[in-house]
């Protein structure tokens, strides 16, 4: 199985393919998160259709939508359609043959408040150990987005550990930008993570960069991945073919591709 994974380019797919085959890399699809895509099922099948028409890579994940999903909202009509997403992301993971769909924790890092704070572990605990048992044959991973800690998903994920196919995305790059103690991030989530996204930044912006052309250390980074993630997938979340080489040329100079 392919451990990392690159996203495809629709319109550039016979390269993407082809640097995938080279480097033994899967793909992260990232076509089917926005919601015009979603709301729009001929679009989402001709998508669909595309990828299905060529030799795909074993491993393959999706990346479900996120702007303005809030399962944990106060507004009925919001977690409504928060869900209609959720189940439509899902719903094109197994039309593609993804193994796994990622979704975001979209809380708001400045809302502290103990109300909030259970408002949010409340509602996520009883709606994705519903989706959960819906959906056993797919993987539901969590990922930080501006998340300050990492308290609030590491709790999430001991309260959802019954379920196989739960686990963490651990955004690397997220935590770099929003945490103040990587350290603290990495053994705090580390029993939960089983997929990665990593890619390069300023330390101030999440920029998307390739590895190797920002801020971050990537030899504290090989630490902890041959410590704690060496067996888990990782996308390199980079949107553009020469990124992807260029982060993949990095990684192996490094030592872990």
């Amino acid at each position: 199985m392919s451990k990392f994974l690159i996203i495809p380019v629709l319109n550039e797919i016979e390269s993407s393919l082809a640097l995938a085959k080279e480097y033994g890399f899967g793909f992260e699809f990232n076509d089917f998160f926005l919601p015009d895509v979603l709301e729009d099922g001929k679009r989402t099948d001709e998508i669909v259709g595309k990828y299905k028409s060529y030799k795909l890579p074993e491993t393959l994940t999706l990346h479900g939508d996120f702007f303005d999903v809030l399962v944990f909202s106060d507004d009925s009509r919001i977690r409504e359609i928060s869900e209609l997403r959720i189940r439509q992301s899902i719903e094109a993971a197994i039309k593609t043959g993804a193994g796994a769909v990622i979704f975001h924790t979209n809380h708001n890092p400045f809302f502290t408040a103990e109300t909030y704070v259970k408002n949010w572990q409340k509602r996520n605990y009883d709606f994705w150990s519903r989706i959960l048992s819906e959906y056993p044959q797919m993987n539901i991973y969590m990922e930080n987005m501006c998340d300050f800690t990492p308290d609030m998903l590491a709790e999430l994920a001991e309260s959802l550990k019954g379920y196989p196919n739960f686990g963490v995305c651990f955004d690397y790059a997220h935590a770099s930008v929003f945490g103040s103690d990587i350290d603290g991030w990495v053994k705090t989530i580390a029993p939960y993570v089983k997929h990665m996204h990593i890619n390069d930044n300023d330390l101030k912006n999440d920029l998307h960069l390739a590895v190797g052309d920002g801020m971050i250390d990537w030899q504290l980074f090989k630490k902890y991945y041959e410590r704690y993630f060496s067996d888990i997938t990782v996308l390199i979340e980079t949107s553009s073919i020469d990124k992807q080489r260029r982060s993949a040329e990095y990684l192996k100079r490094l030592g872990i591709l």
